[in-house]
């Protein structure tokens, strides 16, 4: 595998009193797919901002490329790591190619214009994301579903190497959320490195190499999906009963939680 391209040290930021990321440390390999997994409160979506440079950790530090993030400019970072949240207000009626050219300002000086090659990669990270058609609606016309794509393809237009998404699947059906997937894992065979929250632990088997399981803030276990998606991690974290098992076609993992018919059944069992 290709060297580090980003790498978390011994990270550990609260709210107030409260630890939200505890002494949290990984590295992930440009060309390579790390999927944070972990239930509702588990630091999931804070690991990720101080990924991104978003939050300053309270303790120890974020290296890209081997060099402390908090050394990098602001216009370095937007060249270096594009992020899509889960949710992205925008408050200005702009259209889906003026919202996917913000993504080039980064590589803009100062109050520059986009030239041609801009709108060219523009055009493209829309026609990936499939949005082409949408190119001159209103952002505010858009559905939940296609407003993300227009944010993921704005962050494709930025040519970053490093790719942060917090749940980027959140407001889609299953065949765009399959199709923004597939997308990602085009970009890491290109060499990228992603880094993606998932709830969906089906998703994350089945696309990332590695998948790191986060529990009340720590770093629980880290490892290929099949090494850390396990019934005996699954009910540890989560504390439910779920069944896990191969799927015969992929042979990745499958997840299925069980309602409470079969968690009574197991527990006399």
């Amino acid at each position: 595998m290709a060297s580090e391209s980003l790498e978390a040290r011994n990270l550990r930021f609260s709210y107030g009193e409260n630890a939200v990321v505890d002494d949290v440390s990984f590295a992930v390999a440009a060309g390579e797919m790390l999927g944070i997994l972990g239930p509702n409160g588990s630091g999931k979506s804070t690991l990720l901002r101080l990924l991104s440079g978003v939050l300053a950790p309270a303790g120890g530090a974020v290296y890209v490329h081997g060099r402390p993030l908090a050394s990098y400019s602001r216009r370095q970072l937007g060249q270096t790591i594009a992020v899509v949240p889960q949710e992205t207000v925008i408050e200005f009626p702009f259209s889906v190619t003026e919202v996917v050219l913000m993504g080039r300002s980064p590589h803009l000086g100062g109050f520059a214009f986009e030239g041609d090659r801009d709108v060219e990669v523009a055009r493209r990270a829309m026609e990936r994301t499939g949005v082409l058609e949408l190119a001159r609606r209103s952002i505010h016309e858009l559905s939940g579903g296609e407003r993300q794509r227009v944010v993921l393809a704005r962050a494709l237009a930025q040519e970053a190497r490093i790719m942060l998404l917090d749940e980027p699947g959140a407001f889609l059906d299953i065949r765009h959320t399959v199709e923004i997937y597939d997308l990602l894992q085009d970009l890491q065979r290109e060499g990228r490195s992603i880094v993606t929250v998932l709830h969906d632990l089906n998703l994350a088997a089945l696309y990332c190499d590695r998948v790191a399981l986060l529990k009340a803030g720590r770093l629980f276990r880290l490892g290929r999906p099949k090494e850390v998606i396990t019934y005996a991690a699954l009910t540890e974290v989560y504390e439910t009963e779920v069944y896990v098992d191969t799927n015969t076609i992929t042979g990745a993992v499958n997840v299925l939680p069980l309602s409470r018919i079969y968690r009574e059944r197991l527990r006399r069992g």
